[in-house]
């Protein structure tokens, strides 16, 4: 009779395996040893009769093969993983571009949970989370033990509700807390503005609405614009990433021609190629990509294109890493599994799975501050006797001195008001985003010099 049982269980077990990975036996690889997987399926139905017989609490036969193909999938990489039904709910409400929580993109890594990139606007991004901390604990409780999915669920809950997250950061000796209020996180997938003559775009993930807001962007460039465009900025920058067709739409947004990104299973007639279609948003301008630590998958998809085309300059730090593919697999009545199926690869033939991609431009972020110019500091227009300069007279000072303009102490007050408002605030002003300074130097240099260029031939 045990043996009729563990028969049965491990022929139920077999069926939840194969419906688990998608199993078809017209398109699978026949198993080498038939033998060897049938007797390690009785184990698993031996392992699952003595659960449900012994155990000191009795566990749902549900609770057991969820639990088993959590593990299972698990096992295998960082970003496989088993959604129950809610999960996969909340999973389809993310992509689409609303769901409550903290804000933050996660993974697991050495027993912990990482944090791939906080989302702008959100109150994790509030609370100074940043890309790369580590969560060991949730209210206290160590996530050491819990899975990806365990511990995104802790981390949701009612909106308005806190929650204790216990960091450990690189740099810092010990670990510190934050209390985050849970919030309905919305995410605007594409923000732009006009930075004087300069497009700014920045993209905090790749939803379904990423391209259209892409198109929109540059639409409203176009009108208040026109042709006095000079360049493009496209901000990815703690970028988790997101889809990857989306990803395929922005990088065929800004090239002519050429593959775009290709994804490689371990079955080569599976091998899928992205190609980019004529047309580009950017009229041929030239474009600086900003890039991180916390740019990952989707957003190294559009950066290693950029990049590999000579279509964009790469500024900033290395991107995360992740170069692997995942398959949303619907389980009817069971959720969904998210399986590992590829890994994508730039137009160069780069697998940047581990290693990232490397910046053209190397530019830490950093804080940027004035030098106070020294008191006695003197200028040729200062010494006696100094020629004047013939193509101006220098304004006469109150004391009948004569000063070249431009001349002026950067601490004297601004007649026009535009410096006198720092001053007042007590120099309360916003902080410098260094990379993004340098990329718009960077853009100007550029447009001077196609202009100097156009001047010179005309």
């Amino acid at each position: 009779m045990m043996k009729r049982t563990l028969l049965t269980a491990a022929v139920v077990a077999l069926v939840v395996l194969q419906a688990a990975i998608g199993f078809h036996a017209q398109a699978a690889e026949a198993p080498k040893n038939d033998a060897e997987t049938y007797r390690l399926l009785n184990l698993f139905g031996d392992v699952f009769e003595r659960v449900r017989a012994e155990y000191v609490e009795t566990p749902t036969d549900e609770e057991m093969v969820e639990a088993a193909i959590t593990g299972m999938l698990a096992a295998l990489d960082p970003h496989s993983s088993y959604m129950n039904a809610k999960t996969f709910r909340d999973m389809q409400v993310n992509t689409r571009g609303q769901f409550g929580g903290l804000g933050i993109q996660v993974t697991m890594e050495r027993g912990f949970v990482k944090v791939i990139s906080p989302i702008d606007d959100t109150p994790a991004f509030r609370a100074g989370v940043e890309a790369g901390d580590f969560i060991t604990h949730l209210d206290g409780k160590a996530v050491q033990g819990m899975n990806l999915n365990e511990a995104v669920d802790k981390m949701r809950g009612k909106v308005g509700t806190d929650i204790k997250l216990t960091i450990r950061r690189s740099g810092k000796a010990e670990p510190f807390d934050v209390t985050i209020t849970r919030a309905i996180i919305k995410i605007t997938s594409v923000r732009s503005r006009l930075e004087g003559k300069i497009g700014y775009v920045r993209i905090t993930s790749f939803t379904e609405q990423t391209d259209k807001g892409l198109k929109k962007a540059f639409d409203k460039f176009d009108e208040e614009l026109g042709d006095s465009l000079q360049g493009i900025v496209l901000d990815l920058r703690n970028n988790p990433g997101g889809l990857l067709d989306q990803a395929a739409a922005v990088s065929d947004a800004f090239l002519e021609r050429g593959e775009i990104v290709s994804t490689r299973s371990r079955n080569p007639e599976d091998t899928q190629r992205y190609n980019s279609k004529p047309g580009d948003l950017a009229h041929g301008l030239p474009i600086v990509v900003l890039i991180n630590g916390g740019s990952a998958s989707a957003s190294e998809i559009v950066a290693g294109a950029l990049q590999d085309h000579h279509r964009a300059i790469l500024l900033g730090t290395k991107t995360f890493g992740k170069g692997s593919v995942q398959t949303i697999m619907p389980l009817p009545g069971h959720g969904a599994m998210r399986l590992t199926t590829a890994r994508y690869y730039t137009p160069s033939g780069r697998s940047i799975q581990g290693e990232g991609i490397d910046p053209d431009i190397i530019a830490e972020q950093a804080k940027v501050e004035a030098i106070a110019k020294p008191a006695n500091q003197r200028r040729e227009a200062d010494l006696r006797g100094a020629l004047k300069n013939e193509n101006h007279e220098a304004a006469p000072t109150e004391d009948g001195a004569k000063e070249d303009e431009g001349a002026k102490d950067e601490g004297a007050e601004d007649k026009d008001g535009d410096g006198a408002s720092a001053a007042a605030d007590g120099g309360a002003e916003e902080p410098q985003d260094y990379q993004l300074s340098r990329a718009l130097d960077l853009l100007r240099g550029v447009a001077m010099f196609r202009n100097g260029q156009a001047t010179s031939t005309n």
